[in-house]
């Protein structure tokens, strides 16, 4: 079987060429007019590196079997075109998917925050009891070699789902594609406003996940989020629904216990957020057979998906985390738990604005509120991204006026890194949120130094 993967670079995209390429009897090839790093790397060592940049029609060709499309290919992409031309199936990453697994149990997990931790807990119990699935995770999660397993000969698949549009040429949000015989929605905060203009378009993918939930599955929500109750509670679908919640725990500074029916529980990871995604995953767990007590025993050794609260160095004085959070539903969340966990030290926390949405001045209002807590908030962002993304100008006034008068707002690293290690007190909790590259600053090389100092 040929596959050819057009935009094989994308963080999705590689890492499914890379496990359809350990399947025997497939053949890979892909084109890409920019790769970047890790997917260069990883590309390369697995011999599947383009040896030139760029779309070559020529690359398509009738004895392929299928074409998979990333979302960074435009609908004028001179290989798609090509591949129109002969009449060849093209599919988005998560419609192929779908297809590599049509004959398996799905779980999707989905929602707004909280999904690849939750998949990620999910995968760790798994794996842990030598039952590991073929998965589709959006984070290298420690303990599993890739963030993508497609075998085809196991009787489940567990995919992380997001609401976003599956490729150039269909909008549906992925998660639809994967019709998942059990859901989870960890919870539903309007986001992406390039994507979904209003919030009633965002709740609309939501109902359509649960419509494209195949006919007698199972539905789990965190009820604790009124929205998502309601938009559960209005739902026809005939799917059984169960709800969950945070379960009782207690912390005692960044040590947090789980309340379980088998004693309490000293968890690796922090935050009634996290514990909430625990929660979600254990019912998870459950639904593919693996019993309460084996699922506590297993949680307790989880570290955490990469950048979820992401510890980058410590001290006995200071300590420096890295967070993915970037919508204010997270941002919150996280800082809540940061907070909460480590008030015993001054807490400082910083945010990259960096998405379409929250670079979008009418978009800022909804992080009002989100770096309470903190002892000093910083909020950087970067005029050129602004331009880049083709959005009206941002003053820095405009950014603190929605977040608040205490937050201080930065439009250069290298002065926001400066102020950092001219005025950080001896004892330090630093908290980094962002899910872009904070102006080139490689915060993992400089926290170290920054701890110890």
């Amino acid at each position: 079987m040929n596959v050819h993967f057009i935009a094989v670079g994308g963080s999705a995209m590689h890492s499914l060429a890379l496990a359809l390429a350990t399947r025997e009897g497939v053949r890979v090839t892909g084109s890409d007019d920019a790769i970047f790093e890790p997917s260069r790397s990883r590309l390369l060592a697995a011999g599947l590196l383009p040896d030139q940049e760029g779309w070559f029609p020529e690359r398509i060709h009738a004895g392929l079997d299928a074409v998979v499309l990333g979302m960074h290919a435009r609908a004028d992409n001179p290989e798609l075109l090509r591949a129109q031309e002969l009449g060849l199936p093209v599919y988005s990453y998560p419609e192929y998917v779908q297809k590599a697994c049509e004959r398996q149990t799905r779980v999707v997990v989905g929602g707004s925050h909280g999904k690849t931790t939750t998949t990620s807990m999910l995968l760790h119990v798994l794996k842990y009891w030598d039952r590991l699935p073929d998965y589709l995770v959006g984070a290298q999660v420690p303990g599993l070699d890739a963030s993508v397993r497609l075998r085809g000969i196991d009787d489940w698949a567990v995919f992380e789902g997001d609401e976003y549009l599956a490729s150039p040429l269909d909008p549906r949000p992925k998660f639809h594609l994967y019709k998942a015989h059990v859901g989870l929605i960890t919870g539903m905060a309007w986001d992406h406003v390039n994507v979904f203009p209003t919030q009633e378009a965002y709740a609309d993918a939501f109902r359509g996940f649960l419509a494209s939930m195949e006919p007698g599955g199972t539905l789990l929500y965190f009820e604790e989020d009124a929205e998502l109750a309601a938009l559960v509670a209005a739902d026809t679908s005939p799917i059984r629904k169960i709800p969950y919640r945070t379960p009782d725990h207690r912390h005692e500074g960044m040590q947090w216990y789980w309340k379980t029916p088998m004693g309490e529980l000293p968890m690796s990871v922090m935050g009634r957020h996290n514990l909430a995604n625990a929660e979600g995953a254990r019912w998870l767990a459950q639904e593919m057979g693996i019993q309460e007590a084996d699922f506590y025993e297993a949680i307790a050794s989880f570290q955490g998906a990469q950048r979820r609260l992401e510890p980058l160095a410590d001290s006995p004085r200071r300590a420096a985390y890295l967070d993915f959070a970037h919508a204010p539903s997270k941002v919150a969340a996280t800082t809540a738990a940061f907070a909460e966990s480590f008030g015993n030290r001054p807490v400082w926390g910083l945010l990259e604005l960096h998405t379409f949405s929250s670079l979008n001045p009418d978009f800022l209002p909804g992080y009002a509120g989100s770096l309470d807590g903190l002892d000093r908030a910083m909020v950087l962002f970067d005029p050129a991204a602004v331009a880049h993304k083709k959005l009206p100008p941002l003053a820095p006034e405009a950014v603190q006026a929605a977040f608040g008068p205490r937050v201080e707002v930065y439009t250069d690293a290298a002065e926001l890194r400066a102020v950092l290690e001219r005025d950080a007190p001896d004892e330090l909790n630093l908290l980094i949120m962002s899910s872009g590259n904070l102006g080139g600053w490689d915060v993992r090389q400089w926290a170290p130094t920054f701890v110890s100092n």
